[in-house]
C-alpha cells in the first residue's frame, strides 16, 4: 500500500527545513555577538535587541508563504504583528534601561511562545514539530522569568540573550527531523 502525502506537504516541509536552518544560524551568530555586549545597554546592544524580533518577522513571512499550501497561516500573521510590536517596544525600552528591556523581551517571549505552540501543535503530523512545541513551552516559561528578573537588584541581559541559544538548537533539531519527512514522501 502506498501512502500519498497531502498536496504541498513535501514542498512545505522542505521550505520549513531550509527556514529552520537559517533561523538556527542567525540565532547562534546573534547570541555569540550579543553575549559579550549584554553587560551594558548601549546603542549597539539596543539595535541588536531590536534586530532579533525583526528577523523573526522576516522568518514568519517566509513561513506563512510556505504554509499556504498546507493550511491557513493566520497565526503566523499574528506572530508577525507581535514581533513588530516587540521590535518597537524594545526600541522604546532601550532608552529606559535594562529592566524595561527585560519586561518587553519577556512579554514577547511569552506571547510568541503561545503562538508557536498554536502553530506547531496542528503541524505534528508533518513531523519535526515536537522540538517547536517544546521550544514554545519553554519560551513561555523563560519569558515569565525575564519579566520577574527585571525587578532584581541588578538585572542583566545575559539570560535574555542566552535564550536565543536553546531556540536555535530546537530549530536545528526540527530542521533535521523535517529532513526525514521530506525524504519519506
Amino acid at each position: 500500500m502506498t501512502t500519498v502525502a497531502a498536496p504541498g506537504f513535501s514542498t512545505t516541509a522542505s521550505a520549513l527545513r531550509r527556514l529552520y536552518f537559517v533561523r538556527f544560524a542567525f540565532a547562534i551568530v546573534w547570541a555569540l555577538v550579543m553575549i559579550p555586549l549584554s553587560k551594558d545597554l548601549n546603542p549597539l546592544t539596543a539595535t541588536l535587541l531590536v534586530l532579533y524580533p525583526l528577523f523573526d518577522v522576516a522568518a514568519a513571512i517566509v513561513d506563512a508563504r510556505a504554509s499556504r499550501a498546507t493550511g491557513s497561516p493566520t497565526l503566523l500573521y499574528v506572530n508577525i504583528a507581535i514581533s513588530l510590536l516587540a521590535a518597537v517596544g524594545l526600541a522604546v525600552a532601550g532608552a529606559s534601561g535594562i529592566p524595561a528591556v527585560l519586561r518587553v523581551w519577556g512579554a514577547w517571549a511569552v506571547v510568541a511562545g503561545l503562538v508557536q505552540l498554536a502553530v506547531a501543535i496542528p503541524r505534528r503530523k508533518m513531523g519535526g514539530q515536537w522540538p517547536m512545541i517544546i521550544s514554545g513551552g519553554l519560551s513561555v516559561i523563560a519569558g515569565g522569568s525575564f519579566i520577574a528578573t527585571a525587578s532584581a537588584d541588578n538585572p542583566a541581559l545575559t539570560n535574555a540573550v542566552g535564550y536565543a541559544i536553546p531556540g536555535a538548537i530546537f530549530f536545528l533539531i526540527a530542521a533535521i527531523r523535517l529532513g526525514r519527512a521530506v525524504k519519506g514522501n
